[in-house]
Protein backbone atom coordinates (compact mmCIF):
# COMPACT_ATOMS: atom_id res chain seq x y z
CA UNK A 1 0.00 0.00 0.00
CA UNK A 2 1.20 3.49 -0.84
CA UNK A 3 1.71 6.24 1.71
CA UNK A 4 -0.88 9.01 1.41
CA UNK A 5 -0.13 12.64 2.22
CA UNK A 6 -2.16 15.81 2.74
CA UNK A 7 -0.45 18.48 0.63
CA UNK A 8 -3.02 21.26 0.93
CA UNK A 9 -5.83 22.00 3.38
CA UNK A 10 -8.23 24.91 3.55
CA UNK A 11 -11.62 25.87 4.94
CA UNK A 12 -14.01 28.76 5.01
CA UNK A 13 -14.86 30.37 8.29
CA UNK A 14 -17.98 28.86 9.85
CA UNK A 15 -21.09 30.95 9.37
CA UNK A 16 -24.06 31.18 11.71
CA UNK A 17 -27.50 30.03 10.67
CA UNK A 18 -28.79 32.82 8.39
CA UNK A 19 -25.37 34.42 8.78
CA UNK A 20 -22.34 34.97 6.52
CA UNK A 21 -23.23 32.46 3.82
CA UNK A 22 -27.03 32.59 3.80
CA UNK A 23 -27.28 33.59 0.14
CA UNK A 24 -24.65 31.23 -1.26
CA UNK A 25 -25.50 28.33 -3.51
CA UNK A 26 -23.88 25.25 -2.00
CA UNK A 27 -21.90 24.34 -5.17
CA UNK A 28 -20.49 27.88 -5.30
CA UNK A 29 -19.28 27.79 -1.69
CA UNK A 30 -17.75 24.37 -2.26
CA UNK A 31 -16.19 25.57 -5.51
CA UNK A 32 -14.29 28.30 -3.68
CA UNK A 33 -12.44 25.86 -1.42
CA UNK A 34 -11.85 23.41 -4.26
CA UNK A 35 -10.11 26.18 -6.20
CA UNK A 36 -8.14 27.34 -3.17
CA UNK A 37 -6.93 23.82 -2.36
CA UNK A 38 -5.07 23.56 -5.68
CA UNK A 39 -4.11 27.22 -5.98
CA UNK A 40 -2.35 27.23 -2.60
CA UNK A 41 0.23 24.72 -3.87
CA UNK A 42 0.26 25.74 -7.52
CA UNK A 43 -1.08 22.34 -8.56
CA UNK A 44 -2.05 21.79 -12.19
CA UNK A 45 -5.80 21.04 -11.84
CA UNK A 46 -5.57 18.49 -14.65
CA UNK A 47 -3.60 16.25 -12.28
CA UNK A 48 -6.57 15.84 -9.92
CA UNK A 49 -8.22 12.45 -10.50
CA UNK A 50 -11.45 12.94 -8.55
CA UNK A 51 -13.32 15.08 -6.03
CA UNK A 52 -15.11 13.47 -3.08
CA UNK A 53 -17.40 15.61 -0.96
CA UNK A 54 -19.23 14.93 2.28
CA UNK A 55 -22.76 16.32 2.52
CA UNK A 56 -25.63 15.13 4.72
CA UNK A 57 -28.74 16.90 3.44
CA UNK A 58 -28.56 16.07 -0.24
CA UNK A 59 -31.67 17.95 -1.31
CA UNK A 60 -32.25 21.11 -3.34
CA UNK A 61 -28.98 22.88 -4.14
CA UNK A 62 -27.05 20.17 -2.30
CA UNK A 63 -28.53 17.38 -4.42
CA UNK A 64 -27.54 16.04 -7.84
CA UNK A 65 -24.00 15.10 -6.71
CA UNK A 66 -22.79 18.22 -4.94
CA UNK A 67 -19.13 17.29 -5.54
CA UNK A 68 -19.60 17.38 -9.32
CA UNK A 69 -21.67 20.57 -9.15
CA UNK A 70 -18.90 22.11 -7.02
CA UNK A 71 -16.42 21.26 -9.76
CA UNK A 72 -18.65 22.93 -12.34
CA UNK A 73 -18.96 26.01 -10.12
CA UNK A 74 -15.17 26.19 -9.73
CA UNK A 75 -12.23 26.89 -12.04
CA UNK A 76 -11.38 23.20 -12.18
CA UNK A 77 -11.66 21.45 -15.56
CA UNK A 78 -15.02 20.06 -16.69
CA UNK A 79 -13.28 16.72 -17.23
CA UNK A 80 -12.98 16.27 -13.45
CA UNK A 81 -15.66 14.10 -11.86
CA UNK A 82 -17.12 14.18 -8.38
CA UNK A 83 -18.90 11.91 -5.93
CA UNK A 84 -20.83 12.85 -2.78
CA UNK A 85 -20.90 10.65 0.33
CA UNK A 86 -23.14 10.63 3.40
CA UNK A 87 -22.10 9.18 6.74
CA UNK A 88 -24.13 11.78 8.58
CA UNK A 89 -21.85 13.99 10.72
CA UNK A 90 -18.81 11.93 9.69
CA UNK A 91 -19.40 12.44 5.96
CA UNK A 92 -16.37 14.53 5.03
CA UNK A 93 -14.02 12.54 7.27
CA UNK A 94 -15.27 9.52 5.35
CA UNK A 95 -14.53 11.44 2.14
CA UNK A 96 -10.93 11.73 3.35
CA UNK A 97 -10.86 8.03 4.22
CA UNK A 98 -12.24 6.99 0.82
CA UNK A 99 -9.74 9.21 -0.96
CA UNK A 100 -6.93 7.74 1.15
CA UNK A 101 -7.97 4.19 0.25
CA UNK A 102 -8.15 4.95 -3.46
CA UNK A 103 -4.70 6.52 -3.45
CA UNK A 104 -3.11 3.90 -1.20
CA UNK A 105 -4.41 1.12 -3.45
CA UNK A 106 -3.03 2.76 -6.58
CA UNK A 107 -6.37 3.54 -8.22
CA UNK A 108 -5.65 7.28 -8.22
CA UNK A 109 -2.72 9.57 -7.37
CA UNK A 110 -4.41 12.88 -6.52
CA UNK A 111 -7.86 13.43 -4.98
CA UNK A 112 -9.54 16.42 -3.39
CA UNK A 113 -11.55 15.38 -0.32
CA UNK A 114 -14.01 17.99 0.85
CA UNK A 115 -17.19 18.81 2.71
CA UNK A 116 -19.96 21.37 2.44
CA UNK A 117 -23.22 22.05 4.23
CA UNK A 118 -25.42 25.14 4.17
CA UNK A 119 -27.75 24.46 7.07
CA UNK A 120 -29.24 27.95 6.78
CA UNK A 121 -31.17 26.46 3.85
CA UNK A 122 -31.20 22.75 4.69
CA UNK A 123 -31.69 22.27 8.39
CA UNK A 124 -31.65 19.06 10.43
CA UNK A 125 -33.78 16.28 8.87
CA UNK A 126 -34.31 18.26 5.64
CA UNK A 127 -33.91 15.05 3.69
CA UNK A 128 -36.68 13.34 5.69
CA UNK A 129 -39.44 15.86 5.08
CA UNK A 130 -39.63 15.79 1.30
CA UNK A 131 -42.59 15.87 -1.05
CA UNK A 132 -42.20 13.96 -4.31
CA UNK A 133 -42.96 15.45 -7.72
CA UNK A 134 -46.27 13.54 -7.71
CA UNK A 135 -47.27 15.28 -4.48
CA UNK A 136 -46.79 12.25 -2.23
CA UNK A 137 -44.72 12.36 0.94
CA UNK A 138 -41.37 10.61 0.45
CA UNK A 139 -41.53 8.96 3.87
CA UNK A 140 -38.60 8.52 6.23
CA UNK A 141 -35.93 5.85 6.78
CA UNK A 142 -37.16 4.68 10.18
CA UNK A 143 -39.47 1.89 9.17
CA UNK A 144 -41.09 -0.76 11.37
CA UNK A 145 -37.86 -2.80 11.24
CA UNK A 146 -36.13 0.08 13.06
CA UNK A 147 -38.86 1.40 15.32
CA UNK A 148 -39.66 -2.05 16.74
CA UNK A 149 -36.02 -2.52 17.73
CA UNK A 150 -34.88 0.94 18.76
CA UNK A 151 -37.81 3.33 18.95
CA UNK A 152 -37.92 6.80 17.41
CA UNK A 153 -34.37 8.23 17.38
CA UNK A 154 -33.53 11.47 19.17
CA UNK A 155 -29.98 12.75 19.39
CA UNK A 156 -30.85 15.13 22.21
CA UNK A 157 -32.32 12.25 24.26
CA UNK A 158 -29.27 10.16 23.43
CA UNK A 159 -26.97 12.90 24.68
CA UNK A 160 -28.86 12.96 27.98
CA UNK A 161 -28.71 9.15 28.26
CA UNK A 162 -24.96 9.30 27.73
CA UNK A 163 -24.59 11.97 30.42
CA UNK A 164 -26.55 9.79 32.82
CA UNK A 165 -24.64 6.60 31.99
CA UNK A 166 -21.23 8.22 32.48
CA UNK A 167 -22.26 10.31 35.47
CA UNK A 168 -21.75 13.64 33.71
CA UNK A 169 -23.45 16.57 35.42
CA UNK A 170 -25.07 19.68 34.01
CA UNK A 171 -22.31 21.75 35.58
CA UNK A 172 -19.60 19.68 33.87
CA UNK A 173 -21.34 20.17 30.55
CA UNK A 174 -21.71 23.90 31.13
CA UNK A 175 -18.05 24.30 32.09
CA UNK A 176 -17.04 22.35 28.99
CA UNK A 177 -19.18 24.61 26.78
CA UNK A 178 -17.75 27.75 28.38
CA UNK A 179 -14.25 26.40 27.83
CA UNK A 180 -15.00 25.65 24.18
CA UNK A 181 -16.01 29.25 23.54
CA UNK A 182 -13.01 30.57 25.49
CA UNK A 183 -10.55 28.39 23.57
CA UNK A 184 -12.09 29.22 20.19
CA UNK A 185 -12.06 32.94 20.99
CA UNK A 186 -8.44 32.81 22.15
CA UNK A 187 -7.43 30.88 19.03
CA UNK A 188 -9.15 33.49 16.86
CA UNK A 189 -7.54 36.45 18.64
CA UNK A 190 -4.12 34.78 18.48
CA UNK A 191 -4.54 34.08 14.75
CA UNK A 192 -4.34 30.31 15.06
CA UNK A 193 -7.03 29.82 12.43
CA UNK A 194 -5.77 32.50 10.03
CA UNK A 195 -3.66 30.21 7.84
CA UNK A 196 -6.35 27.59 7.37
CA UNK A 197 -9.25 29.97 6.64
CA UNK A 198 -9.93 31.08 3.08
CA UNK A 199 -11.29 34.61 3.30
CA UNK A 200 -14.40 34.80 1.12
CA UNK A 201 -17.12 37.42 0.67
CA UNK A 202 -20.31 37.12 2.67
CA UNK A 203 -23.00 39.20 4.35
CA UNK A 204 -23.25 40.88 7.73
CA UNK A 205 -26.47 41.13 9.76
CA UNK A 206 -27.63 44.14 7.75
CA UNK A 207 -26.96 42.43 4.42
CA UNK A 208 -23.83 44.42 3.61
CA UNK A 209 -21.00 42.62 1.84
CA UNK A 210 -18.06 41.77 4.10
CA UNK A 211 -14.94 39.61 4.01
CA UNK A 212 -15.50 36.53 6.21
CA UNK A 213 -12.25 35.74 7.98
CA UNK A 214 -13.32 34.53 11.43
CA UNK A 215 -15.78 31.93 12.72
CA UNK A 216 -19.11 33.61 13.32
CA UNK A 217 -20.76 31.46 16.06
CA UNK A 218 -18.17 32.00 18.84
CA UNK A 219 -19.64 33.67 21.95
CA UNK A 220 -16.71 34.69 24.20
CA UNK A 221 -19.05 35.97 26.93
CA UNK A 222 -20.60 32.55 27.56
CA UNK A 223 -20.87 31.66 31.26
CA UNK A 224 -22.73 29.16 33.43
CA UNK A 225 -25.17 31.94 34.20
CA UNK A 226 -25.96 32.66 30.54
CA UNK A 227 -26.31 28.95 29.84
CA UNK A 228 -28.74 28.61 32.75
CA UNK A 229 -31.14 31.01 31.02
CA UNK A 230 -31.66 28.64 28.07
CA UNK A 231 -34.69 26.40 27.75
CA UNK A 232 -34.18 22.70 28.53
CA UNK A 233 -34.76 20.64 25.40
CA UNK A 234 -37.75 18.24 25.34
CA UNK A 235 -37.01 14.68 26.47
CA UNK A 236 -33.93 15.71 28.47
CA UNK A 237 -33.10 16.66 32.04
CA UNK A 238 -30.68 19.50 31.40
CA UNK A 239 -29.67 19.60 27.74
CA UNK A 240 -30.05 23.03 26.16
CA UNK A 241 -29.06 24.68 22.90
CA UNK A 242 -25.97 25.97 24.71
CA UNK A 243 -24.80 22.40 25.33
CA UNK A 244 -25.41 21.48 21.70
CA UNK A 245 -23.52 22.27 18.52
CA UNK A 246 -24.99 25.13 16.56
CA UNK A 247 -26.66 25.04 13.14
CA UNK A 248 -24.11 26.54 10.77
CA UNK A 249 -22.72 26.80 7.22
CA UNK A 250 -19.28 26.11 5.78
CA UNK A 251 -17.01 24.27 3.37
CA UNK A 252 -13.52 22.78 3.44
CA UNK A 253 -11.17 20.83 1.20
CA UNK A 254 -7.82 19.06 1.22
CA UNK A 255 -5.64 17.64 -1.53
CA UNK A 256 -4.43 14.11 -0.86
CA UNK A 257 -1.61 12.62 -2.89
CA UNK A 258 0.52 9.50 -3.10
CA UNK A 259 4.10 9.68 -1.86
CA UNK A 260 5.38 9.04 -5.37
CA UNK A 261 3.41 11.97 -6.79
CA UNK A 262 4.52 14.24 -3.92
CA UNK A 263 8.15 13.49 -4.74
CA UNK A 264 7.59 13.80 -8.49
CA UNK A 265 6.04 17.27 -8.08
CA UNK A 266 8.51 18.40 -5.42
CA UNK A 267 5.79 19.34 -2.95
CA UNK A 268 6.15 19.65 0.81
CA UNK A 269 3.32 17.71 2.50
CA UNK A 270 1.49 18.92 5.59
CA UNK A 271 0.74 15.50 7.04
CA UNK A 272 0.58 11.78 6.35
CA UNK A 273 -2.59 9.77 6.85
CA UNK A 274 -1.38 7.28 9.44
CA UNK A 275 -4.52 5.17 9.96
CA UNK A 276 -8.30 5.18 9.58
CA UNK A 277 -11.14 3.18 11.08
CA UNK A 278 -14.91 3.21 11.38
CA UNK A 279 -17.41 1.42 13.63
CA UNK A 280 -21.14 1.10 14.16
CA UNK A 281 -22.46 1.79 17.67
CA UNK A 282 -25.65 1.36 19.70
CA UNK A 283 -28.41 3.10 17.68
CA UNK A 284 -30.22 4.17 20.86
CA UNK A 285 -27.26 5.78 22.61
CA UNK A 286 -26.22 6.57 19.03
CA UNK A 287 -23.42 9.03 19.82
CA UNK A 288 -20.94 6.77 21.65
CA UNK A 289 -19.03 5.68 18.54
CA UNK A 290 -15.90 7.78 19.24
CA UNK A 291 -15.35 5.76 22.43
CA UNK A 292 -15.00 2.46 20.56
CA UNK A 293 -13.45 3.68 17.32
CA UNK A 294 -10.57 5.43 19.09
CA UNK A 295 -8.90 2.22 20.40
CA UNK A 296 -9.51 0.63 16.99
CA UNK A 297 -7.74 3.35 15.01
CA UNK A 298 -4.93 3.55 17.59
CA UNK A 299 -4.33 -0.20 17.24
CA UNK A 300 -4.22 0.10 13.46
CA UNK A 301 -1.60 2.84 13.77
CA UNK A 302 0.37 0.97 16.46
CA UNK A 303 -0.09 3.91 18.84
CA UNK A 304 -1.48 4.59 22.32
CA UNK A 305 -3.48 7.49 23.75
CA UNK A 306 -0.27 9.01 25.14
CA UNK A 307 1.22 9.20 21.63
CA UNK A 308 -1.48 11.57 20.38
CA UNK A 309 -0.72 15.29 20.66
CA UNK A 310 -4.17 16.55 19.66
CA UNK A 311 -7.58 14.93 19.88
CA UNK A 312 -10.45 16.42 17.87
CA UNK A 313 -13.62 14.76 19.15
CA UNK A 314 -16.59 16.53 17.65
CA UNK A 315 -18.69 18.44 20.16
CA UNK A 316 -22.08 17.49 18.78
CA UNK A 317 -23.34 17.72 22.37
CA UNK A 318 -21.28 18.41 25.49
CA UNK A 319 -21.66 14.90 27.00
CA UNK A 320 -20.11 13.23 23.93
CA UNK A 321 -16.46 14.29 24.30
CA UNK A 322 -16.81 14.24 28.10
CA UNK A 323 -17.94 10.59 28.09
CA UNK A 324 -15.18 9.79 25.57
CA UNK A 325 -12.58 11.38 27.84
CA UNK A 326 -13.86 9.61 30.97
CA UNK A 327 -14.03 6.18 29.35
CA UNK A 328 -10.57 6.44 27.75
CA UNK A 329 -8.90 8.40 30.57
CA UNK A 330 -7.87 11.07 28.09
CA UNK A 331 -5.66 14.05 28.81
CA UNK A 332 -8.17 16.92 28.63
CA UNK A 333 -5.42 19.41 27.82
CA UNK A 334 -5.06 17.71 24.43
CA UNK A 335 -8.78 17.64 23.64
CA UNK A 336 -10.28 20.18 21.22
CA UNK A 337 -7.47 22.57 22.04
CA UNK A 338 -8.89 25.46 20.00
CA UNK A 339 -12.51 24.86 20.90
CA UNK A 340 -15.04 22.65 19.20
CA UNK A 341 -18.48 22.60 17.65
CA UNK A 342 -20.17 24.01 20.78
CA UNK A 343 -18.41 27.27 19.88
CA UNK A 344 -17.37 26.91 16.25
CA UNK A 345 -20.53 25.28 14.96
CA UNK A 346 -21.24 22.01 13.19
CA UNK A 347 -22.11 22.27 9.48
CA UNK A 348 -22.70 18.56 9.52
CA UNK A 349 -21.39 17.30 6.17
CA UNK A 350 -18.44 19.68 6.40
CA UNK A 351 -17.33 19.00 9.97
CA UNK A 352 -15.08 15.96 9.48
CA UNK A 353 -12.92 17.74 6.94
CA UNK A 354 -13.02 21.01 8.90
CA UNK A 355 -11.83 19.24 12.05
CA UNK A 356 -9.05 17.56 10.07
CA UNK A 357 -7.90 20.83 8.49
CA UNK A 358 -7.79 22.54 11.90
CA UNK A 359 -6.05 19.59 13.56
CA UNK A 360 -3.32 19.46 10.91
CA UNK A 361 -2.53 23.17 11.15
CA UNK A 362 -2.49 23.09 14.95
CA UNK A 363 -0.30 19.99 14.91
CA UNK A 364 2.20 21.86 12.75
CA UNK A 365 2.00 24.98 14.89
CA UNK A 366 2.83 22.93 17.99
CA UNK A 367 5.40 20.81 16.14
CA UNK A 368 3.54 17.76 17.44
CA UNK A 369 3.52 14.38 15.73
CA UNK A 370 0.00 12.91 15.77
CA UNK A 371 -3.57 14.20 15.69
CA UNK A 372 -6.66 11.99 16.01
CA UNK A 373 -9.98 13.14 14.56
CA UNK A 374 -13.31 11.42 15.23
CA UNK A 375 -17.02 12.23 15.12
CA UNK A 376 -20.18 10.54 16.36
CA UNK A 377 -22.97 10.31 13.80
CA UNK A 378 -26.71 9.93 13.56
CA UNK A 379 -27.70 6.29 13.34
CA UNK A 380 -24.84 5.17 15.57
CA UNK A 381 -21.51 5.26 13.71
CA UNK A 382 -18.11 6.89 14.06
CA UNK A 383 -15.16 7.29 11.67
CA UNK A 384 -11.69 8.15 13.01
CA UNK A 385 -8.43 9.10 11.31
CA UNK A 386 -4.94 9.73 12.66
CA UNK A 387 -2.73 12.27 10.90
CA UNK A 388 1.04 12.36 11.33
CA UNK A 389 2.84 15.67 10.84
CA UNK A 390 5.07 15.41 7.79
Amino acid sequence: MKDVFVVSAVRTAVGKQKGYFREYLAPELLGLVLDASVERIGLDPSLVDDVIAGCVYQVGEQAFTLARMGVLASKLPETLGGITVNRQCGSSLSAIQIATGMIASGIHDVIIASGCEIMSKYNIASDMNCTLSNGLNAGHPFGKFYLDKYGLPSQMTSAQLIANKWGITKEECQDFAVSSHEKAHRATVEGRFAEEILVVPGLDKEGKKIECSTDEPIRPGTTRETLDTLKVLPGTEFMTAGLSSTVTDGASAMVLMSGEKVRELGLTPLARVAASAVIGSDPVLMLTGPITVTPKVLAKAGLSMSDIDIFEVNEAFAPIPLAWAKELDADMSRLNVNGGALALGHPVGNSGCRLSVSAIYELRRRKGKYALVTLCTGGGQAPATIFERA
